[in-house]
């Protein structure tokens, strides 16, 4: 199963363009910070990635400011230049600004 859930907050977002179907898209650059137990430690886990949203969604996406934080759904492929991955974005949970996040 190809299924991803991360709380990110949206660093870099390209402009507004279409499929050559016809579909809105949006490519953007997500960062992520946690903390994380793997084998009984504590570890700092942060990450930058690049993600991109199709379709209906980009309007939700496309509201949000840079810097704003969220959760978002979504499974991973190959970036068009076959080099690294790229979160496809397919959902959106729970959406937070900068200041929501920062007090956690």
């Amino acid at each position: 199963m190809n299924r991803v859930l991360l709380s990110a907050q949206i660093v870099e977002r390209g402009p507004l363009r279409y499929t050559p179907v016809g579909l809105p898209a949006l490519d953007l650059r997500l960062m992520h910070a946690s903390q994380v137990v793997q084998d009984g430690q504590s570890r700092l886990v942060s990450f930058e990635m690049q993600a991109a949203v199709i379709g209906e969604l980009v309007r939700s996406i496309e509201a949000l400011a840079v810097g704003a934080a969220a959760d978002f759904e979504g499974f991973l492929a190959r970036q068009r230049n076959g080099r690294g991955v790229v979160l496809h974005i397919t959902g959106l949970a729970s959406v937070a600004s900068p200041t929501d996040r920062s007090s956690n």
